[in-house]
C-alpha cells in the first residue's frame, strides 16, 4: 500500500503501510498507531520506528531505544473504541455488545442511527453487517464519525455507512427501516418519527445515561404503537486471578447508561 487507506482484515499477512497497529507494553498499556514508513512511535518508554513494525507479523515483540518492550497486534473493535479520536463521549464496549443483541443487528439489516457522535456505535453496527444511515445534527460530530469509520473499517464495510447532518426529531425520510438505534438527550421526541419509519416488528433501541431519560422514554412508548418494552443496565466486573489469589477486581465498569428497547407492533 502507498496511501493511508485501511486494509481489509487479513490477520495472516504482516502489518502494512497505512494499517492501524496496537502496541501493548508489559504493564498492558495500549497505544493505537497508524503505520507510515517515515514516522516513529514516541512515548515515555522510548521510540520505535514504524518501519520496524511494517512487514512483521502480529504478536511480534519490539524494543524501544530505551530498552522497553512492546507487543504489536491488530486492535480489536473494543480497543479501537476506547482509544480512537473522539469529540463526543463514546458508548462503552459492554453496552455496544448488548445493543447488538437487544436490537438484533444482523447482516443486511437497514439501521437508522441517530446521534452518531464519534462513530463507535456506527462501527459496531457496520461490523455486524448492517447498512447504517446516520443522522447527526452537529456537523463536527458527523465529520469525526465518518473519519473514524473510514480510518478503522475496511472500504467495503465503510461503504455501508451513509450520514446526514440533520435532527431526527424533525422526522425520518427513510421508510421500512429494520432497526432504529438512538443516542440522544431526548429520545422520546424520536418515537413519533420512528413509528413512521420502522417496518412492523422493527426494533427501537435507545441508550440513555440517566434513569430520568429512560423513564420519560418508557412513558412515551407506552402511549404509542410500540410494545414489548424493556430497560436494562449492564455492569461489567473483572476478576483478579494470580495463583491462589482469586478475587473480584477492586474497580469495575458499573453504571454507564440504560438500554431501552421496544418493538413496533401496530402498523401506522
Amino acid at each position: 500500500m502507498t496511501d493511508d487507506t485501511h486494509t481489509p482484515f487479513e490477520p495472516h499477512i504482516p502489518f502494512e503501510q497505512g494499517e492501524t497497529a496496537l502496541l501493548v507494553d508489559r504493564k498492558k498499556r495500549r497505544y493505537l498507531v497508524q503505520l507510515a514508513t517515515d514516522k516513529d512511535f514516541h512515548c515515555h518508554a522510548g521510540v520505535i520506528p514504524h518501519s520496524e513494525i511494517i512487514g512483521k507479523s502480529e504478536g511480534t515483540e519490539l524494543r524501544t531505544n530505551k530498552g522497553s518492550y512492546f507487543t504489536a497486534l491488530r486492535p480489536t473493535l473494543s480497543e479501537i473504541v476506547l482509544k480512537m479520536p473522539r469529540g463526543a463521549q463514546v458508548i462503552y464496549p459492554k453496552d455496544l455488545g448488548t445493543i447488538l443483541m437487544t436490537a438484533d443487528i444482523l447482516p443486511g439489516a437497514r439501521v437508522l442511527e441517530a446521534g452518531v457522535g464519534s462513530g463507535a456505535l456506527s462501527m459496531t453496527l457496520l461490523r455486524a453487517g448492517a447498512t447504517v444511515i446516520g443522522y447527526e445534527k452537529r456537523e463536527d460530530f458527523q465529520e469525526r464519525a465518518v473519519s473514524n469509520v473510514n480510518k478503522y473499517c475496511d472500504p467495503e464495510t465503510a461503504a455501508r455507512f451513509h450520514t446526514e447532518v440533520r435532527d431526527v426529531y424533525n422526522g425520518i425520510d427513510e421508510i421500512g427501516i429494520d432497526r432504529i438505534v438512538l443516542d440522544l438527550p431526548e429520545p422520546w421526541n424520536a418515537v413519533g418519527p420512528a413509528c413512521e419509519a420502522l417496518r412492523p416488528g422493527g426494533i427501537l433501541c435507545a441508550y440513555t445515561p440517566s434513569i430520568v431519560q429512560a423513564t420519560q422514554l418508557r412513558e412515551r412508548l407506552e402511549d404509542s404503537p410500540f410494545g414489548m418494552c424493556d430497560t436494562i443496565e449492564v455492569l461489567h466486573r473483572g476478576w483478579y486471578i494470580e495463583g491462589a489469589a482469586v478475587r473480584p477486581n477492586h474497580r469495575m465498569v458499573a453504571h454507564t447508561g440504560f438500554l431501552t428497547s421496544a418493538r413496533l407492533l401496530t402498523p401506522t
